[in-house]
C-alpha cells in the first residue's frame, strides 16, 4: 500500500497567514507546509484541502482514479471547491467499515474529539492508521481491534497523527499494543508550535516518530529507519530555563511514567508547594509519582519510564546525610561516602533496563559563591553532572527554553 503526503500542515498550514512568529517566519521550503490530505494508492483521498489536485500533480500523481473522499474533522472557512471528477466527501459512521471496489478497507476509530479516526487496510493486509488535528482514540484496550490471532492486538504499520498536539494519543496507542518498535510513525497537522528544522525533529524523535516534507510518498510496511526513543537523557540547565518542561516533553508519549519527586513536600513551605503544584497540574494524568531520593532501588527494577526531577536536590539530600557541610566531617570521612554514593548511582544509571530522563542544574557556569559551603556544593554537583552525563546516550543543555544537544 502506497502513502502520498499532499499535505502535513494544521488547517491552516504553516506558516499560518499573516502570523508574525519565529516559526512561521522560518517556516520556508520544505519547512511550509500545506493543510494534511493523504493519498492512499491513487484510490482513496482522506481530507479534502485547497490545492489538493495542485499538490498530487507536484507529486506525481493524479486525482483521476480516487473512488472515495473521506473527511476526518469539521473543516473551518469556505467550503473547499471539489475538484472535477472527484466523489463528493463524505464520511464514514462511527461504528461502521467502508469497503472499496479496489480491495481497500476503511473503519472508523473512535475519538476523544470531534472528528474520525481511520483504519484503512490495504489488499494485501498492511493497516494504516489516521488521525485528524487534536485527535487521540478513545476507548483503547489492549485485544481489541485487529489481532495476532492471540488476543493481543497487532501494531499498525504506519500511524499518521498529530504528534505535537496529542503526545498522549500515542501513548495510548502504545499502550494498546497498537504502536510496536516497528511502527513508522508519522507527525501531521504541523503548526508553529513547534520550530521547524532540527528542534522539530529532536521533538519528534525522542517520541519515535518522524516528520517528512510535502509530497512525499512512502510504501506502508516496507523497512523505514524508525527513530530510537534514547533510553537514557540528562537535561541540563540554569533556574527557569525550562529543563524541567523539557524533560517532561521528552515522555508524554509514553504509555507510563513514573515522576520521581526529591524534592519532598517540605511541610510549611507555602512557595514550595505552590511549585511542586504546578509541576503536577501539567503532567498527563496517568503519570505516577514517588517522593523520594532512594533512586538506585528505583532504576533496578524493571518499570516504566523514570523522570527524575532532579539530580541537584537528591545531591543536596545526600550531603545532608553525609553532613558535608561540616568541614571536619567532611575531612573525616564524608567526602569519601559522598564520592563513593555517586559512583553507586552512576552504577545503577548504567546498569538499568528502564527508560530514565533525568533533570540537574547547571551552576558552574554562575557567580563563585561566597561561602565555603556554597562552593563546595558547586563543585560536588559539576562531579555528579559530569558522571552522570557519562551514563547517558542523550545529553541536553536548555538555555532560555531552547535545547541544544551536547551529546546524541
Amino acid at each position: 500500500m502506497e502513502l502520498t503526503l499532499l499535505g502535513t500542515g494544521a488547517p491552516g498550514g504553516l506558516p499560518v497567514p499573516d502570523c508574525p512568529c519565529a516559526a512561521c517566519a522560518t517556516a520556508l521550503g520544505d519547512a511550509a507546509r500545506a493543510a494534511t490530505a493523504l493519498l492512499v494508492d491513487g484510490v482513496l483521498l482522506l481530507d479534502l484541502t485547497p490545492g489538493a489536485a495542485f499538490a498530487a500533480a507536484r507529486a506525481g500523481h493524479s486525482l483521476g482514479g480516487v473512488r472515495q473522499v473521506l473527511l476526518s474533522h469539521p473543516h473551518d472557512g469556505p467550503a473547499v471547491e471539489v475538484p472535477a471528477g472527484l466523489p463528493q466527501p463524505g464520511r464514514v459512521a462511527d461504528g461502521r467499515e467502508l469497503a472499496l471496489l479496489t480491495g481497500h478497507r476503511v473503519r472508523t476509530v473512535a475519538l476523544d474529539s470531534p472528528g474520525s479516526g481511520y483504519e484503512v487496510t490495504g489488499p494485501d493486509g498492511e493497516r494504516l492508521l489516521y488521525l485528524p488535528p487534536g485527535g487521540a482514540p478513545a476507548g483503547l484496550t489492549e485485544g481489541n481491534g485487529a489481532a495476532h490471532g492471540r488476543g493481543e492486538r497487532a501494531p499498525y504499520e504506519m500511524v499518521v497523527a498529530d504528534v505535537i498536539g496529542r503526545p498522549d494519543g500515542l501513548a495510548r496507542l502504545r499502550a494498546a499494543g497498537a504502536v510496536g518498535p516497528t511502527t513508522d510513525v508519522l507527525a501531521v497537522h504541523i503548526g508553529h508550535e513547534a520550530p521547524p528544522g532540527a528542534e522539530l525533529t529532536r521533538r519528534l524523535a525522542a517520541a519515535g516518530a518522524r516528520a517528512v516534507p510535502d509530497g512525499s510518498t512512502l510504501v506502508i510496511g516496507a523497512y523505514e529507519d524508525v527513530p530510537d526513543v534514547p533510553r537514557r537523557t540528562l537535561v541540563l540547565g540554569g533556574a527557569r530555563s525550562g529543563k524541567s518542561v523539557e524533560a517532561e516533553r521528552r515522555l508524554e508519549a509514553f504509555p507510563e511514567v513514573l515522576y520521581v519527586a526529591t524534592g519532598g513536600s517540605r511541610n510549611g513551605d507555602t512557595e514550595w508547594a505552590q511549585r511542586v503544584s504546578v509541576h503536577r497540574e501539567r503532567r498527563p494524568g496517568s503519570w505516577r509519582t514517588a517522593e523520594t531520593c532512594d533512586l538506585v532501588p528505583l532504576l533496578a527494577q524493571d518499570g516504566p519510564a523514570l523522570l527524575i526531577d532532579c539530580l541537584s536536590l537528591w545531591l543536596t539530600h545526600v550531603m545532608d546525610e553525609v553532613k558535608a557541610w561540616d568541614d571536619d566531617e567532611w575531612a573525616g570521612g564524608g567526602e569519601r561516602e559522598l564520592r563513593r554514593r555517586v559512583v553507586e548511582l552512576a552504577d545503577a544509571v548504567r546498569a538499568t533496563r528502564r527508560t530514565v530522563v533525568a533533570v540537574s542544574n547547571e551552576v558552574g557556569s554562575g557567580i563563585v559563591p561566597a561561602t565555603a559551603s556554597g562552593r563546595r556544593y558547586r563543585d560536588e554537583l559539576g562531579r555528579l553532572n559530569t558522571v552522570f552525563a557519562a551514563e547517558c546516550e542523550h545529553v541536553l543543555l536548555v538555555v532560555a527554553g531552547q535545547a541544544l544537544a551536547l551529546r546524541g
